[in-house]
């Protein structure tokens, strides 16, 4: 999880391109007004309009990381983080919005063709117009990216499909200039067709991440990593992270530590694991559980590897881990990761006990069963 400085600073970096945004796109709008009202161009005016509308993309992505940003409270523990993902649906959503009217509009020319009527004030307007929205598009997009704002990338998106639009319009207007052949409908069709799926794309991933996806591989390794750094952790499994808006991350996880190793020296390293984890990824760990490792017998380290190499060899298994032989009551405890491709996993489990007992009848045999929850 960012602390607080970090959090402040992704805060006015987001306040600030949305506000640039705002302004490019009011002086976009109010030139095209002014220009299409003296020149009689409702097309140009109507556009001028769809520049309003871009404001608001911008506005939902300040007012989002606001509410987003607000502290912790008594009903919000965890703070507002996931606000930002409600916002950029909104954003997506405005996206399918203007792909769904410039693919109606596409559409009623294609069956009722209008003859175009470009002048050189309008395609001048138009490429001023596509400058502009490309190098915002470019700029609110590797803002988004600097600061892992999903919600000024959707934004960028939003302008640099706007963007594309006017492209096609300029290159069908010039065609029609030169060819005396209009295709700007059917060229508007096939632009329209993008932004829709953007829009679908965009409120796919915002869904995934008010529903909770897998977390990204980059993560779960920087965590492991950081906690097999100590020396007295021989293992690093059962990692879950929670994810409470972009960047943000509660986790908890199993260790694997000698079965000397007495409550106080557990407790010291558990401290130093949380406090290197955040220092390193900026993630909190709430929890740590422990898998006690049998380190002072061979035989018994021995029979571990044997098991293992049964336990593997049956399909759809990911991983065995937390074993340990309880020689005084006769016991085998482990887990077992099981891919979801698996469709029996509790019957998988079953079968493998099994196996397991006619190798070692003399052992009650004890096997949980894991989720592929992240990557191993």
């Amino acid at each position: 999880m960012a602390d607080n400085t970090n959090t402040v600073s992704r805060e006015k970096i987001i306040v600030k391109t949305g506000i640039i945004g705002i302004i490019a796109n009011v002086f976009l709008a109010s030139f095209k007004a002014i220009i299409g009202v003296a020149i009689h161009s409702t097309a140009m005016v109507l556009d001028a309009v769809n520049n309003f509308s871009d404001v608001l993309s911008s506005v939902v992505a300040i007012i989002g990381t606001k509410i987003a940003s607000k502290k912790p409270d008594y009903k919000h523990p965890l703070g507002h983080g996931r606000v930002e993902y409600l916002a950029q649906m909104i954003i997506a959503a405005l996206i399918l919005y203007a792909g769904i009217t410039a693919l109606w509009e596409s559409v009623q020319k294609i069956i009722h063709p209008v003859e175009a009527d470009h002048s050189a004030i309008s395609l001048t307007i138009i490429s001023v117009a596509i400058v502009v929205k490309i190098v915002l598009g470019i700029f609110v997009k590797g803002q988004g990216k600097k600061v892992k704002s999903d919600l000024l990338i959707s934004s960028g998106t939003d302008a640099l499909f706007d963007a594309i639009l006017s492209t096609a319009v300029l290159i069908s207007a010039i065609i029609l200039l030169i060819f005396k052949f209009n295709i700007e409908a059917y060229v508007s069709v096939i632009i329209s067709v993008f932004i829709l799926k953007a829009g679908y794309e965009i409120i796919k991933e915002a869904v995934d991440d008010m529903v909770g996806h897998r977390v990204e591989a980059e993560y779960t390794k920087k965590v492991k990593e950081s906690v097999l750094s100590f020396d007295e952790v021989y293992g690093a499994y059962d990692l879950v992270l929670h994810n409470y808006g972009p960047d943000k991350y509660l986790g908890s996880l199993h260790i694997e530590v000698d079965d000397t190793m007495t409550a106080d020296k557990i407790d010291a390293l558990t401290r130093r694991i949380t406090a290197k984890v955040f220092q390193d990824t900026g993630i909190f760990i709430t929890a740590i559980g422990l898998y006690s490792r049998n380190s002072s017998n061979e035989k018994l380290m021995k029979l571990r590897n044997d098991i293992t190499r049964l336990v593997v060899d049956h399909k759809h298994i990911k991983q065995i881990h937390g074993f340990y032989v309880d020689e005084e009551n006769k016991r085998i405890t482990f887990d077992v990761v099981v891919d979801f491709a698996e469709q029996n996993r509790e019957g998988l489990i079953e079968h493998i006990k099994g196996d397991v007992k006619k190798e070692l009848p003399e052992y009650e045999i004890i096997v949980a069963l894991d989720s592929d929850i992240s990557d191993q």
